[in-house]
């Protein structure tokens, strides 16, 4: 995160409705799970259904015509060309715009917070931060670049997954027969080992065309989409 605010690579407009819309959400998704959901099975298969079209969506957004290719092309190399910052960023109640890599971009305010508050409700539900859902929903649907996003993404991440943490840890003496509680061990490790790929993934990410990252995207998507799914008719 300190590294796309350090590059000025952080949509901030974007950012706060992230947070914003996916705190609520968190809170609710928890409260949902505990009281309706102790087995989740049944949502999985909705989620995996949800996340199937995404990754569909974004498959056939990013393999196009030769033509449109080669369009895309010039646009990439015109991009690694341009310093990749956030610029001329204007912001309403309604909508959003700024310009990265030569290109103007927009999307609606209410649209994004309703979707984080989705994504926030989903997240609570898996205790999860929604970085990894809703990253794919902001380029298939919204169009923004996938380099402008990744930031708001994982500052939203890191924002709603400490709240989910502190969400089931107050919540696990009410619910004493349910395993609630976080296992911090586990979290740990996971901590420990997304801090060094995000890192790593902030430093190289504007070396790579976007068209490669929106496959990486799409086919890591599809895998989880695959998961759910298989794991439901099992």
């Amino acid at each position: 995160v300190w590294r796309y605010v350090k590059e000025r690579r952080m949509v901030w407009p974007l950012t706060w409705a992230v947070i914003i819309g996916t705190l609520p959400g968190v809170l609710i998704g928890a409260w949902l799970r505990l009281e309706y959901l102790p087995d989740t099975k049944d949502f999985k298969f909705f989620a995996g259904l949800v996340l199937l079209y995404i990754g569909v969506k974004l498959f056939s957004d990013t393999v196009k015509t030769k033509k449109q290719k080669a369009i895309a092309q010039k646009s990439e190399s015109s991009e690694q060309k341009t310093e990749f910052i956030i610029s001329d960023t204007r912001f309403s109640i309604k909508q959003v715009e700024f310009r990265f890599g030569g290109e103007q971009f927009s999307f609606s305010v209410p649209g994004v917070f309703s979707l984080c508050l989705i994504v926030g409700i989903i997240g609570g539900i898996y205790g999860i931060g929604g970085g990894a859902i809703i990253a794919p929903f902001f380029v298939a649907f919204f169009h923004l670049p996938v380099y402008a996003v990744a930031g708001a993404a994982l500052m939203g991440t890191f924002v709603t997954s400490i709240a989910g943490v502190i969400i089931y840890q107050v919540l696990a003496p009410i619910y004493p027969d349910m395993s609630v509680a976080p296992d911090w061990y586990l979290g740990i490790l996971f901590g420990i080992g997304g801090f060094c790929g995000m890192y790593l993934g902030a430093r190289c990410q504007k070396y790579v065309p976007a068209h490669i990252i929106k496959l990486i995207l799409c086919f890591s998507v599809l895998f989880v989409a695959g998961k759910y799914i298989i794991d439901f008719i099992k």
